[in-house]
């Protein structure tokens, strides 16, 4: 669900983006010329002058703004915006199923040691090999020989049933 979540907010946002670097046609300094005349309006319509003069500054940033958007570009390209927006969700997808991949591999003990660490940390440092079986990725026979890693190292205790952190 997580991968999901993850792979639609990237793809939305990536098409947000897309869709606002095209609208501006990529001019980051037009955008921020405008920010700084609609932020000098306002300051002049708050400093109590004429009606007149501060009517100027508002025509002067709908000006200095339609110098360098491109509305009509920016929405007859939106396929393609959300084309990009695509690509990255499905980037992410692929990306996320990598990274899941790598943790259920037997190569890289020190994930397997990290996500105990975490899951001890988050139990006050003491948890079973039920509670880190129900609550992480790993299956028991890889909780079982992390923990058993981990005991040897001295980086765990046996309390019981139970481990805690040394």
């Amino acid at each position: 669900m997580a991968r999901v979540i993850l792979s639609a907010v990237a793809g939305l946002a990536a098409a947000l983006l897309s869709f606002s670097v095209i609208y501006v046609r990529g001019d980051l300094g037009g955008v921020m010329t405008v920010l700084r005349a609609r932020s000098a309006a306002r300051r002049l319509a708050e400093s109590g002058a004429g009606a007149a003069e501060v009517e100027a500054a508002r025509a002067n940033v709908l000006a200095l703004a339609e110098r360098f958007v491109a509305p009509e570009l920016a929405t007859r390209l939106v396929p393609l915006e959300l084309l990009i927006g695509l690509g990255v969700a499905v980037f992410m997808w692929w990306f996320f199923e990598r990274r899941s991949a790598q943790v259920q591999q037997e190569g890289r003990p020190d994930i397997h040691e990290r996500m105990v660490l975490r899951l001890a940390h988050r139990m006050g440092g003491r948890f079973t090999l039920t509670d880190l079986s129900e609550r992480s990725p790993l299956s028991a026979p890889q909780a079982q020989a992390t923990t058993d890693r981990m005991l040897e190292r001295g980086q765990l205790r046996r309390e019981g049933e139970a481990f805690r952190l040394a």
